[in-house]
């Protein structure tokens, strides 16, 4: 049977994208004057990365850029979400790399000849080693070198870009990076994960203020935010458990980049670990500058419990031998119970409702949301290739035309949503778990970095004709 997100109308204009980041696909770890960033570094520290993996090669997209771009416009992409290295574009943080932005400039000039419109993120985590030894982002100075490195880029580039992210995900480049340990720079100290929050914060909001003094179009921020869910919604542990994530996965980011504030609770909840002793005054003012795009990377959601005997994993303990604590700061009780769901090979719950209720509470709850952009969805699974070559990945092609259907439905109740980008163009360095999962719609074989397009990537090119009404119907056979 034909699988209902394919007879549905998109709003005029909906972008249809994938997207990568420079650390997990470039490759060329140290050519073309790149040097040391925080990854790197993390990667030789023994039992950080599942199998030793590095990022000294990744799939090689520094050197095979225009195929990369060929396989985009095959899947008729409308628009490819990339990031720039900060450690390519001015390693270890002196001054500009001029070879480094050729690189981004040529990229720039390929996807604009192919059709597609390049969308830049300036912060996908790969922060100049010698900048994390001079305290990294627990320093307030490095906002304001992050803001020397965006003018850096938009100089060489925003003649051509009009999309402007000054981060990806800062929960995981301060939490995870700086609390719990499991990414770079692979911090365990609760205190300095708080001031890497603030003081990522404040760096976006002074590269906001920067690029828009100098004509940049659109500007905006990428979160990952789950739905927080208690086990039992009449039993008051469960209830405060859950606030307390919601806190430190979704308000903490949100309320002073939407509300210039921070939450009352999170900043009682954070005392102890000096929230309040980073704020200066003027911050909030500086982080809550206008945006015209909030970006939602979205995976899974949460079943969330105070009880010590709600067994679950949260998802984030990574695929490395080497020890790690805890992200939730303060909050190390919740636990996160299983709802009994499938699961993808990361071991995350696979619930696309939850995309859509995610999407509608924004625009409940948050009066100035600007319009929305889902900048990553996607899975990883245990992908096959049979003896022609072929990627018949089934369950990452249902995952992604429901959560597909999900936006859609989520637009139908009012939500603001613009455009849907697919996590990942390619397999990939998957962080902590090197290369042992892959999320890519393009199969890449890690010896050779041959590239083959998987069936969740031909349905995927299927969805975008579809929408854009080039094709009656795509030839695919999916279950409703």
């Amino acid at each position: 049977m034909q699988h209902t997100t394919y007879e549905r109308q998109w709003p005029e204009g909906f972008l249809w994208g994938s997207a990568t980041a420079a650390a997990q696909v470039e490759g060329a770890g140290h050519q073309g004057g790149k040097e040391d960033s925080i990854w790197d570094h993390f990667a030789r520290i023994p039992g950080a990365i599942a199998s030793g993996d590095t990022l000294e090669q990744a799939v090689d997209h520094y050197h095979r850029m225009p195929q990369d771009v060929r396989l985009m416009r095959e899947l008729g992409l409308d628009s490819y979400r990339f990031s720039t290295s900060w450690a390519r574009v001015r390693p270890g943080d002196r001054t500009a790399n001029r070879e480094g932005l050729d690189f981004y400039s040529r990229l720039v000039d390929e996807l604009l000849e192919a059709g597609i419109l390049p969308w830049l993120t300036l912060y996908h985590w790969d922060l100049p080693q010698a900048l994390e030894e001079k305290g990294g982002w627990a320093n307030r100075d490095t906002a304001y070198r992050f803001v020397e490195y965006a003018n850096d880029v938009y100089s060489a580039l925003g003649d051509r870009v009009r999309h402007w992210t000054t981060f990806n995900e800062p929960f995981c480049s301060s939490l995870l990076g700086y609390g719990a340990g499991v990414h770079a720079p692979g911090r365990q100290e609760p205190a300095a994960a708080i001031a890497a929050v603030h003081h990522q914060h404040l760096a976006h909001g002074l590269a906001v203020k920067a690029l828009r003094s100098r004509g940049a179009e659109q500007l905006g921020i990428t979160l990952n935010l789950s739905n927080s869910i208690p086990r039992d919604s009449q039993d008051p542990v469960d209830l405060d458990a859950a606030r307390r994530f919601d806190s430190l996965q979704n308000r903490i980011f949100l309320d002073p980049i939407l509300r210039g504030s921070y939450p009352e609770d999170s900043l009682r909840d954070l005392a102890p670990f000096g929230l309040q002793d980073v704020i200066r005054p003027g911050d909030l003012e500086i982080i809550s500058a206008p945006l015209d795009f909030l970006g939602v990377n979205h995976y899974h959601d949460d079943l969330i419990s105070g009880h010590a005997d709600a067994a679950g994993s949260d998802g984030h303990s990574g695929g490395a031998e080497r020890p790690s604590a805890s992200p939730w700061i303060g909050s190390e009780d919740i636990a996160f119970p299983s709802r009994g769901l499938p699961r993808t090979a990361m071991g995350w719950e696979v619930n696309p409702e939850g995309l859509r209720k995610l999407l509608v509470r924004l625009g409940e709850e948050y009066p100035s949301l600007p319009p929305l952009y889902i900048t990553e969805n996607g899975a990883a699974y245990e992908d096959t290739v049979d003896a022609g070559g072929a990627v018949h990945d089934e369950e990452r092609t249902s995952f992604i035309l429901d959560h597909v259907a999900a936006v859609g439905e989520a637009i139908d109740q009012g939500a603001d949503i613009r455009g849907y980008f697919v996590w990942s163009l390619l397999d990939n360095f998957e962080w902590s778990w090197g290369y042992g999962k892959r999320f890519g719609i393009v199969r890449v074989d890690y010896g050779s970095f041959e590239r083959t397009i998987k069936d969740s990537g031909k349905a995927y090119a299927g969805l975008i004709a579809a929408a854009k009404r080039k094709v009656p119907r795509p030839a695919v056979s999916l279950p409703a």
